[in-house]
């Protein structure tokens, strides 16, 4: 079967290879179809190694598809059922999943390290212990969570990470509350979810923060009030805020430096949410002083700051009662050969989503 594979951290391009092979099939393992897939800015942090993965690997955790195969002690799923991929899968009885804070299980990051794909070469890995940039990939049963018949492959496979993402940060992280005034710095599809979130939420204000004009544009289309470059900030915060900050800012770079203007711009007792997945090595520095004497909450958002299967249906509901724009998010369309095209619109900065079409 074809899929992309990364051979070594740190490359740029993608090889679409066709030799690949499906690998841990047996009991508790489903056989996806892959149908859609969305591209993530996580995926570009893997290749670079600002994100743990062994490799070579297949990028690729936000995905749709449909089942092929069940192994022995699956009863939940069956051939042709329709299924998004959940790269991060609840386990339900460690103790987050006990606490109901199932974001937080690990079990899914223990797939990371045992091979999903194999090609004559050796293993390969799969991102986040999935891989969707591929035709099939062999998942735990957890992994597949069944849709609706009304759901287009390329609209879960967008729910599968970065709607729900962005969407749960402001809905379940933040809680933001009505008549407020809010930030978002980092305008690609999280942080075009984290909009709509808080728009439906209420907020009042909703300054999207981008140094790329087209995502401004689009963040003005999804319920931004306002969009403006970084150099603007300033500006923004003393028009709207009068000088004393927001009462919310979401950060969804996952850099130190934005969330250090993040922090900046969120006024005292506010809310800081840190939604980018930044580096190991990349520290953020408060002072002692600063935390005590501001009392800012800082608020990282793991996937949603909730429980996904949950968000999940909350997303499907509200996508189905037009009260938020799945589609618009899906501004390009490539064909897996044409994969490494994805990677520059998302390096550019030209895409909000480009959506793989397997």
């Amino acid at each position: 079967m074809r899929a992309a594979v990364l051979h070594e951290i740190g490359q740029d391009k993608l090889e679409v290879l066709d030799d690949i092979e499906s690998t841990g099939f047996g009991p508790g393992r489903v056989r996806i179809r892959v149908r859609a897939t969305g591209l993530c800015h996580s995926d570009l942090s893997a290749m670079a190694g600002v994100l743990p993965q062994p490799a070579p690997f297949v990028p690729g955790h936000e995905g749709a598809g449909e089942i092929l195969e069940v192994g022995e002690g699956v009863s939940h799923l069956k051939p042709g059922d329709r299924v998004v991929v959940c790269w991060l899968p609840a386990c339900g009885t460690c103790p987050a999943c006990k606490r109901g804070q199932t974001q937080l299980c690990l079990a899914g990051f223990m797939n990371a390290g045992t091979p999903n794909f194999k090609r004559p070469g050796g293993d390969v890995f799969g991102f986040a212990g999935t891989g969707t940039f591929a035709e099939e990939a062999v998942v735990d049963a957890g992994c597949a969570v069944p849709i609706p018949d009304d759901v287009p492959f390329d609209i879960a496979a967008l729910i599968g990470c970065g709607v729900t993402t962005g969407l749960g940060a402001a809905l379940n992280t933040a809680d933001v509350a009505a008549g407020s005034s809010v930030a978002v710095i980092g305008c690609g599809g999280v942080g075009i979810s984290a909009i709509q979130g808080a728009r439906l939420k209420g907020a009042a204000e909703i300054v999207a923060v981008d140094p790329v004009a087209s995502r401004r544009e689009s963040a003005l289309k999804f319920g931004a009030t306002r969009a403006i470059s970084p150099d603007e900030l300033p500006d923004a915060k003393q028009q709207v805020t009068g000088g004393e900050g927001f009462d919310y800012v979401f950060e969804v770079v996952g850099r130190s430096a934005t969330a250090r203007t993040a922090y900046e711009n969120t006024r005292r007792g506010g809310t800081l949410v840190v939604v980018g997945a930044g580096a190991l090595d990349d520290y953020l520095q408060l002072s002692m002083f600063e935390l005590f004497f501001d009392e800012k909450r800082i608020l990282p958002s793991m996937y949603g700051g909730g429980d996904v299967l949950r968000s999940y249906e909350r997303t499907i509901a509200l996508w189905r009662a037009g009260r938020v724009d799945l589609e618009s998010l899906i501004t390009h369309r490539v064909p897996l050969a044409d994969i490494n095209e994805a990677l520059d619109q998302m390096r550019q900065g030209t895409a909000l989503r480009t959506c793989i079409e397997i």
